[in-house]
């Protein structure tokens, strides 16, 4: 058969010369795009060490993990078109290449996701700062999920076949699976409030109505607590947005508030010492600032007091070393300048008179 004939034959809507134009085209924008590749990757791995920026390392990596059929279909897209194929051949083709860039696009966005996800939760452990990435990494993974979806209905819909019924499926069960699953839903997203808004992280002190306890884990259904007597506290994430929390872990300096009661024969000399006396106690805690000290009111048994001052710590046992502290100070000091504690006590004064030959007792107020 001669070569002319052989030529003129008709493969897949296309004729065999086309073909062969279509593959020594292939051939050439292939070893193109491979080397525009090697070049774009060479010259963005030079810009990005010169960045502290995360994105452009996620990106080029993300790059480096497009295989070979992307390119190989990309040539041959590019190739057919130059040609000017048709047919069954080019629609195979065109399908072809849709899929395998669908493929790698979505592949390189999930890894550009979760490698930032992972710098991100390794930059935060590294500044000290216990965010828990798990609610990231669960919508990572979620909006992974969701960009395969897309990439499959964006691939039938290419296909020929109408995606309206399908779509329109997709949402009524959407609906009904977020109906059945109201509670957990508000809890997934009220997890993904606390994670942005930041209420209270991992490692604070908090209290939450009779409940209190160290934040151990922030999960995407439930926050974990651990309670000062050691077991752990379960809440579900939709109450914690629901509810008004005291968190100690925000606390800058803690607000001290003390009393404490001296006896009514305490002579007034004595009295207007004791403000000097407490001043000089809570200075000898490093970092304490006194607020105040006043002989408060007159008390049932005893002379009160009340002082106040601002503790730098927020740490539970800093603020009893540092209270302790304090009331050792005010015992050694009293003890000098012979001060008196009072604690309840109660005097009777007792008289005897004989009327009639009853003895009557008399009893005064306690003091």
């Amino acid at each position: 058969m001669p070569l002319l004939e052989i030529a003129n034959e008709t493969v897949f809507g296309n004729r065999l010369d086309a073909w062969f134009s279509t593959a020594l085209f292939f051939i050439i924008s292939a070893a193109v795009i491979i080397a525009i590749r090697h070049l774009a990757l060479a010259r963005l791995k030079s810009l990005s060490k010169r960045t502290s920026n995360k994105l452009d390392d996620a990106i080029v990596a993300g790059a480096e993990r497009v295989g070979w059929p992307f390119y190989v279909f990309v040539s041959l897209a590019a190739s057919a078109t130059y040609v000017g194929l048709g047919g069954f051949g080019r629609r195979v083709i065109d399908l072809s290449t849709l899929a395998a860039v669908l493929f790698y696009a979505v592949r390189f966005l999930q890894f550009v996701i979760e490698g930032l996800v992972e710098r991100y939760a390794a930059s935060s452990q590294k500044n000290g700062k216990a965010q828990d990435p798990t609610i990231l990494y669960f919508f990572a993974k979620l909006g992974g999920y969701l960009l395969w979806l897309v990439a499959a209905l964006v691939l039938v819909d290419n296909a020929g076949y109408d995606i309206t019924a399908l779509i329109a499926g997709l949402g009524v069960a959407g609906i009904a699976i977020a109906l059945g699953l109201q509670n957990i839903l508000s809890d997934i997203f009220s997890s993904l409030s606390i994670y942005f808004d930041k209420p209270f992280k991992v490692g604070d002190f908090i209290i939450l109505g009779t409940d209190m306890g160290v934040v151990k884990r922030i999960g995407i259904k439930t926050t974990r607590l651990q309670a000062l007597q050691g077991e752990e506290i379960v809440i579900s994430n939709r109450e914690l947005t629901e509810s008004r929390i005291h968190n100690f872990g925000k606390m800058s300096q803690r607000r001290v508030e003390f009393r404490f009661n001296i006896t009514y024969e305490t002579p007034l000399g004595k009295i207007k010492k004791v403000n000097e006396l407490v001043k000089r106690s809570i200075h000898r805690v490093e970092g304490a600032r006194l607020d105040r000290v006043h002989f408060k009111k007159f008390g049932e048994y005893s002379l009160d007091f009340e002082a106040v001052y601002y503790f730098p710590n927020a740490n539970y046992n800093a603020y009893m070393d540092a209270q302790q502290t304090i009331n050792y100070s005010l015992i050694e000091l009293f003890s000098k300048e012979g001060i008196e504690f009072a604690y309840p006590l109660q005097r009777i004064m007792l008289s005897q008179e004989k009327e009639h030959g009853i003895l009557i007792s008399e009893g005064k107020r306690p003091r």
